[in-house]
C-alpha cells in the first residue's frame, strides 16, 4: 500500500494531484484545513492537506469503497449513517490464518467479545480502577505498538499483547470499521459532534499495520477518559454536609434524595436528615416523609427561603443534610430565580454541593436547555436517572461533554435504595460500543 499527502488551495485542488499522481482508484482518507503557519498566516487563505493510498494490487472491490469515499468537513472525518456498505465476501475456515477480511458481523462480535475480556479482567483485578487520577494519552506514535495500560485502565492489558491481536487491517478494512463505529455510536444516540471527534482521535492513530484489536481498545481507553473520574457526595469534618438535589419536574429526585440518604444511614452508619422546600407539590413532601420515617431521620419544610440557615442549625449535629428542591420548567423565570436565591442562601459555615438529576430519556435538545438554564446560577455535577428505561445511553457522553461537570451517580429503577450506583464509566463505554 501507498500513502502520501497532497495540498491544495481548495479540497478539490488537493484531490485532483493525488489522482494525477495515484490514479482514479486512490482511497482519500482524510482531508484536513491547516492554517497558514506566521503572523501573517492569519491574513491567508487556508490550505487543505489530503492523505491518500492506493494498494499495489487494486480490486474492483477498492474501486467501489472508493466510490462511497466518506464524507469530509473541515478537518473532520465524517460517514455517514444511512451510507451502504459493501464488504467483501467472508473468507472460508480453511483460509489462510492471516487474512484480515473483516465484515459487519465480525466487527460486531469482536465488540461483545473485547466487552466480555474487559469484563473479565475487571474481575479478576484487585486493582481500584479510581486509585489514581487518569493520566494523559500518549502522543500518537508513527508506527503501531502495543498500548502501555494507562493506569487507571488496567483491563485493557490483554488486549495489548501481541499475541492476542487480530491480524493487521488494510485500508479499506480501517475504513469500514470507522463506519461501522460511527453508525454504532449513532444509534445510541451520541451527538454526531462528538462521534466525529472519536472517529479524528482513531484517524490519528491508523495506520497500515493495526489490528481489529488495537483499534478497538484505543476506542475503549479514550472514550473512557471522556468520562473522567465520577465525583460523589464527600462528608465534611465541619458538620454537616449540605447537598442540594435539583433538577427539572419528574426526574425522579425525591426517591434519589431516599437512595442516598439509605445509603449513608445503613451502610455508613451515619446521621441523616432532610430538608424540602418543594412546597408546590403535597405529594412530595409526603413521600420525603415516608422515607425519613423507615429511616428514622428528622425532616424539615422551608416555606421561606430566609429561613433556610434556622432550619440547617436545627441539624448541625447531623452528617449530612440532603435538600429537596421544587422542580420546574427549564422555561419557568419565576421558580428559577427561588432556586438561585436559595442556593446563595447557605451560610459559609457549612459546605455545599450541588447534585442536578437528568433523565436518560430525555431528549438531548431538551437536556441542553435544561442544562443551560442551570448553568446561568450555579455549578453542579450530574445524576443521571431512568437508565433501565432506555437502551440509548449516548446521552450521558453528550451531557459530560457538553457541560464538563462530573458525572456522579446513576439510578435504575424505583427500589429504595438498592437502585443507584456510582457511574461505571467502563460499562458506560462497554453499552455504547455494542457490548453488554
Amino acid at each position: 500500500m501507498t500513502i502520501k499527502k497532497f495540498t491544495g488551495k481548495t479540497k478539490e485542488e488537493a484531490i485532483a494531484a493525488a489522482k494525477a499522481e495515484l490514479g482514479n482508484q486512490v482511497v482519500i482518507m482524510n482531508i484536513k484545513e491547516q492554517k497558514q503557519s506566521g503572523f501573517f498566516g492569519m491574513f491567508k487563505a487556508p490550505v487543505y492537506e489530503v492523505t491518500a493510498a492506493i494498494e499495489e494490487n487494486e480490486t474492483s472491490f477498492s474501486a467501489k469503497i472508493q466510490e462511497q469515499k466518506p464524507v469530509t468537513t473541515g478537518n473532520h472525518f465524517e460517514a455517514v449513517a444511512d451510507e451502504s456498505i459493501s464488504i467483501a465476501p467472508e473468507v472460508k475456515k480453511e483460509a489462510s490464518p492471516v487474512s484480515s477480511n473483516v465484515n459487519e458481523q465480525d466487527l460486531k462480535s469482536a465488540f461483545r467479545e473485547i466487552s466480555e475480556m474487559v469484563e473479565k479482567s475487571e474481575k479478576e483485578s484487585a486493582i481500584d480502577t479510581y486509585a489514581k487520577p487518569a493520566s494523559k494519552p500518549k502522543a500518537p506514535r508513527p508506527e503501531p505498538k502495543p498500548i502501555e495500560p494507562e493506569k487507571p485502565f488496567v483491563p485493557f492489558t490483554a488486549m495489548a499483547q501481541p499475541s492476542q491481536q487480530s491480524p493487521s487491517m488494510n485500508n479499506t478494512e480501517q475504513l469500514n470499521f470507522l463506519k461501522m463505529l460511527y453508525n454504532i455510536l449513532m444509534d445510541n444516540e451520541v451527538d454526531e459532534r462528538y462521534v466525529n471527534q472519536i472517529l479524528d482521535d482513531l484517524n490519528n492513530v491508523i495506520s497500515s499495520g493495526s489490528s481489529l484489536d488495537y483499534l478497538i481498545s484505543n476506542v475503549y481507553q479514550k472514550l473512557v477518559l471522556k468520562f473522567g473520574k465520577p465525583s460523589v457526595i464527600s462528608l465534611s469534618e465541619n458538620k454537616p454536609k449540605i447537598v442540594f438535589v435539583i433538577g427539572p419536574t419528574g426526574v425522579g429526585k425525591t426517591t434519589t434524595i431516599a437512595k442516598i440518604a439509605s445509603k449513608f444511614k445503613i451502610e455508613q452508619k451515619k446521621n441523616v436528615a432532610f430538608i424540602t422546600t418543594d412546597t408546590y407539590r403535597i405529594a412530595a413532601t409526603d413521600q420525603l416523609n415516608v422515607y425519613a420515617g423507615i429511616l428514622s431521620s428528622p425532616v424539615s419544610i422551608v416555606y421561606d427561603v430566609n429561613d433556610f440557615n434556622a432550619e440547617i442549625e436545627k441539624f448541625k449535629d447531623m452528617d449530612l443534610v440532603l435538600v429537596d428542591t421544587a422542580g420546574f420548567s427549564h422555561k419557568n423565570q419565576v421558580q428559577k430565580e427561588d432556586l438561585k436565591k436559595l442556593l446563595s442562601m447557605v451560610s459559609d459555615e457549612y459546605e455545599k454541593e450541588i447534585y442536578l438529576v437528568l433523565s436518560a430519556t430525555t431528549k438531548y435538545h431538551d437536556l441542553k436547555e435544561i442544562v443551560d438554564t442551570y448553568k446561568t446560577f450555579t455549578d453542579f455535577k450530574i445524576i443521571f436517572t431512568k437508565l433501565d428505561e432506555t437502551g440509548a445511553y449516548g446521552n450521558i457522553l453528550n451531557m459530560k461533554l457538553y457541560t464538563q461537570s462530573d458525572l456522579s451517580y446513576v439510578t435504575t429503577g424505583q427500589t429504595v435504595p438498592d437502585d443507584i450506583e456510582i457511574i461505571d464509566s467502563q460499562k458506560i463505554v462497554k453499552q455504547l460500543l455494542g457490548g453488554q
